[in-house]
């Protein structure tokens, strides 16, 4: 190899690899992110939430429902004495409900009948898909089970599609693609925008200003909090116009929720810009957070379908929350105990990142 090549090229790989932050980087982050990939990513649904509503005493449909929840695939969702069905899949307590026959399943069962109704949440196509495979696999065999080979559709179910009849994937996709966009967009310009003006050479004409440091940090962070909200508004109407996606909650909880949510991306924003020393450091920064926070975030995988140690992780990501905030708003119309808890934990978090960002900076103003 000629000789100047070979200085350039070690000249570049030194340049690079100085850096303890770099070589976390370019060597730390593809080790944690495959991790998450390995752990987080699961095509199979389980974990389905399923609440059972019956007369007391209907022994048949208690075996069967104890038939769903031993598959592997359900667990029991917890409800109040009283509580409707409906209610308890739109708060998103149970991603579907099965029903007994008002005169008990035995005799439901002995006239012909034997019809319950499995209501499923369809906001996830995926998972009403296959909650109606699971329920139309595990009730044939308690037929069989019952009443044998030749009794077998004595047991019958009817679904109902709840907020999505068309079972269009697009609903359940589009509102947390719209926060992963927000979440890509405010992250990454506000990361990179500190080292740019620390590679222009122009912070120094900031930090000499007759400026507090709160007001410098609001001047760096405030347009971003702006350009964050446009951006959600905008992918809210692009969502409703191309996608056909509605939006049966009210405006307001949309605009709170995605306000919330920016403050966060733009104070991680902010964080990552203080401890990058370039634009190439921000960048990778930003994607390093990217990454894992979309994975775990429900946008694709649902959430109860990983590890208990990556779940324990996911609620520390500021996107899951603002996707169920999006998903419930847009689609089950808001519900008050979703909204409420989920923007709860968003402000918690905002305090927090917000909180860290301003220290960091301040010590970097300093």
């Amino acid at each position: 190899m000629n000789r100047t090549l070979r200085a350039f090229i070690k000249k570049e790989l030194t340049q690079t690899l100085r850096d303890i932050r770099m070589r976390a980087l370019l060597f730390g982050a593809p080790v944690i992110q495959m991790t998450v990939f390995g752990l987080a990513l699961s095509t199979e649904i389980r974990n389905i939430k399923l609440a059972a509503f019956s007369r007391p005493g209907d022994v048949m449909f208690e075996r069967v429902t104890e038939s769903f929840y031993s598959s592997g695939w359900f667990v029991r969702a917890g409800r109040e004495a009283g509580e409707d069905p409906f209610e308890l899949i739109a708060s998103g307590r149970a991603d579907a409900v099965l029903i007994a026959p008002k005169e008990g399943l035995a005799r439901s069962a002995g006239r012909g009948g034997g019809k319950m109704q499995l209501l499923a949440d369809a906001s996830n196509a995926t998972k009403a898909r296959a909650v109606e495979a699971y329920a139309r696999n595990i009730i044939a065999a308690a037929a069989v089970r019952e009443y044998g080979a030749a009794g077998a559709p004595a047991l019958r179910f009817d679904v109902r599609v709840l907020y999505n009849p068309a079972m269009e994937s697009s609903m359940f996709l589009v509102p947390g693609v719209m926060g992963m966009l927000v979440c890509l967009i405010t992250i990454i310009l506000t990361a990179m925008s500190l080292t740019r003006e620390r590679e222009m050479g122009t912070f120094e004409t900031i930090v000499s200003a007759p400026l507090s440091n709160t007001e410098v940090l609001l001047g760096k962070t405030v347009p971003y909090i702006i350009l964050g909200l446009a951006d959600a508004a905008l992918v809210v109407l692009a969502g409703y116009l191309i996608f056909g996606v509605p939006v049966r909650g009210p405006l307001w909880q949309l605009g709170l929720a995605s306000f919330v949510f920016v403050i966060n991306t733009v104070s991680i924003g902010t964080f990552i810009s203080t401890v990058s020393k370039n634009q190439q450091q921000a960048m990778l920064g930003g994607f390093m957070f990217l990454f894992p926070a979309i994975l775990m975030s429900g946008v694709m995988y649902p959430v109860e379908n990983m590890p208990k140690a990556v779940i324990a992780a996911a609620y520390l990501d500021p996107l899951m929350y603002f996707v169920r905030l999006f998903r419930n708003i847009m689609l089950k119309g808001g519900d008050t105990r979703v909204f409420w808890t989920n923007l709860g934990a968003l402000c918690l978090m905002a305090v927090f990142t917000s909180g860290l960002a301003y220290k960091r900076f301040r010590q970097t103003l300093n």
